[in-house]
């Protein structure tokens, strides 16, 4: 935080006018008031999942079942106490490099032994999968396409629905309470619907896809 205006809005990922405001958010980062992590952050993906309108077992599932990767903290639960801070996981830190190589080792061991044993939903962008490299979890490990079917071009990878849908998905997992592939079945959002025949599963690692048909 002590680089020029223009290193550290390249850094922070915010426009000029936002540099200062996230330079002073960041220096007051150890004395800052803290909230859960579920509240801290803010988005698309947030609003639907919209954990404030939970029920009570519903919000107990999601406060031990979801972990949210971060920047400066490598992974929280949704009921860890952050303060307010900027630092995305693709940032690069001087002698640390890009952060989300170098929380690698320290995610390995505790997210793996926390997978052991589980059905693992990795609905990570594609920014933080490199702070855990999921392919050495012993777990079963499911990943959700989100597709979209566009006239003459077949189905596409969706982009301004993606946060969105994970949102969706999220809460209809843990509001569920059943986070197997087979509870795909109910899922229902604007046209999305899970499509069983898309499904690819080598040895525990799970392809799947949800689509909407034109």
């Amino acid at each position: 935080m002590r680089e020029s205006a223009a290193k550290r809005s390249k850094l922070l990922g915010v426009g000029e006018a936002a540099t200062s405001v996230a330079t002073e958010t960041n220096r007051s980062v150890e004395v800052s008031p803290t909230r859960p992590a579920i509240e801290r952050y803010t988005g698309v993906l947030y609003e639907s999942l919209n954990a404030s309108t939970l029920n009570a077992a519903a919000r107990r599932r999601l406060e031990s079942w979801v972990m949210i990767f971060s920047g400066l903290w490598g992974a929280v639960s949704p009921a860890d106490q952050i303060p307010d801070y900027k630092l995305k996981m693709g940032a690069s830190l001087g002698r640390l490099g890009k952060l989300s190589t170098w929380w690698r080792n320290h995610l390995a061991a505790p997210l793996g032994e926390m997978a052991r044993g589980r059905v693992v939903w990795d609905l990570r962008p594609n920014e933080h999968r490199s702070a855990w490299l999921i392919g050495d979890t012993p777990a079963r490990v499911i990943t959700v396409n989100f597709l979209e079917e566009r006239p003459g071009r077949g189905l596409v990878t969706v982009s301004h629905w993606n946060k969105l849908l994970k949102g969706v998905l999220t809460r209809d997992l843990v509001s569920s309470g059943n986070p197997t592939l087979d509870s795909l079945t109910d899922f229902h959002f604007e046209g999305f619907e899970w499509e069983p025949d898309s499904t690819v599963d080598r040895d525990g690692r799970v392809q799947t896809d949800i689509v909407r048909r034109s």
